[in-house]
């Protein structure tokens, strides 16, 4: 697999084609069908190119325990006090939406599929025709998972959150072993919001030299810094949480972005791309007329047929119409092999 770039559902991903932009509704849409169709029409009307869920139920992801490991107690994390199972009954997507909320994006022109949590969620996106998968930070050690995805042929979008180098080439192997020919690793810091610091955008490009892969950014940080930063290292993916407004609340309102942010990330990440070019140097074509705007060495004084050359009647000023100003010493050490007028540029034809 070389990094040449591919296609989801139509859409080029890879460096020929502007950032693939992803809103990641997760669990902000509070339960409320209404309010998750409202999260789809507002990432298409922001310019999102897809919009993605998240497949699981309380019962595929944990126990309905609320002690030891099952309870979370981190001071840190914004769940603090919620059990696991409880936290994920109230953020998961009820599987009778995906239907309506995938026929809502299509209407759009927007892309939509989502991360399967177990296989049981693999086959009912399966049956969906989902045209990606995507792969979770937590489960991108889960090789069955992963194996069982892969084996579709549909492409891969794995976010390698807290995965040593090691166990991101087992991933890598796995997937394509299993059949997987178009895949994107998204850098990703697993934390909640994640800080700028934590991010190591440099990973990028050596993610993309690594595996031969295409690479991104699944970013948990506030702002849109990072995300057009990434898009300077090589990102063709960016993937955002996203809400209608964080004072709404919500397990992800807090490190998600509102539809004006989302559409700035579109708009800027876009420019980044557009930014990268190529190497070049010297001017570029609309540059060309901003030549004549260079200093260049201009007769200041009146000259006499004769008259040496000095420092008082010749100056490098703008426009560029005259000899180069690295040419002063020669013209110093030269007379005027005719009469100049003040505002006349100097040409080699003038030196005597």
């Amino acid at each position: 697999m070389s990094c040449t770039g591919f296609e989801i559902a139509g859409r080029r991903i890879g460096p020929d084609a502007p950032p693939f932009v992803i809103a990641e509704m997760s669990g902000n849409h509070n339960q409320s069908l209404q309010r998750a169709l409202a999260i789809v029409d507002a990432a298409a009307a922001a310019g999102a190119h897809a919009i993605k869920l998240q497949t699981y139920t309380a019962d595929t992801m944990t126990l309905d325990l609320d002690e030891g490991e099952f309870h979370i107690d981190d001071p840190a994390s914004l769940w603090r006090g919620e059990s696991l199972y409880r936290l994920y009954r109230q953020a998961y997507t009820p599987w009778e939406w995906h239907a309506p909320l995938f026929a809502r994006a299509r209407e759009h022109g927007l892309i939509a599929f989502s991360t399967p949590f177990d296989a049981s969620a693999v086959d009912f996106l399966d049956s969906l025709d989902v045209p990606a998968w995507k792969v979770a930070s937590f489960e991108n050690t889960d090789l069955p998972l992963i194996r069982r995805m892969a084996a579709t042929g549909r492409p891969m979008i794995i976010s390698t959150g807290m995965a040593t180098v090691g166990e991101l080439d087992e991933t890598v192997r796995t997937a394509r072993a299993a059949g997987c020919r178009d895949l994107v690793l998204l850098k990703c810091t697993s934390t909640y919001p994640a800080t700028p610091a934590d991010t190591h955008l440099l990973t990028l490009p050596h993610l993309r030299a690594l595996f031969g892969c295409e690479v991104g950014l699944s970013d948990h940080t506030m702002g849109l810094g990072v995300a057009v930063a990434a898009v300077a290292l090589g990102a063709s993916v960016i993937e955002k949480h996203f809400t209608l407004a964080r004072a709404d609340g919500g397990v992800d309102s807090a490190f998600s972005i509102e539809p004006h942010e989302l559409a700035q990330l579109v708009t800027e990440s876009e420019r980044a791309w557009q930014a990268l070019g190529a190497i070049h140097y010297g001017p570029t074509a609309r540059e060309v007329p901003s030549l004549r705007h260079r200093r260049s060495l201009y007769a200041v004084r009146d000259i006499a047929a004769g008259e040496a050359f000095t420092a008082d009647n010749v100056r490098a000023i703008r426009p560029g119409l005259g000899l180069p100003p690295k040419e002063l010493e020669r013209v110093l050490a030269s007379r005027a092999r005719r009469a100049i007028r003040r505002g006349e540029p100097l040409a080699y034809e003038l030196l005597g």
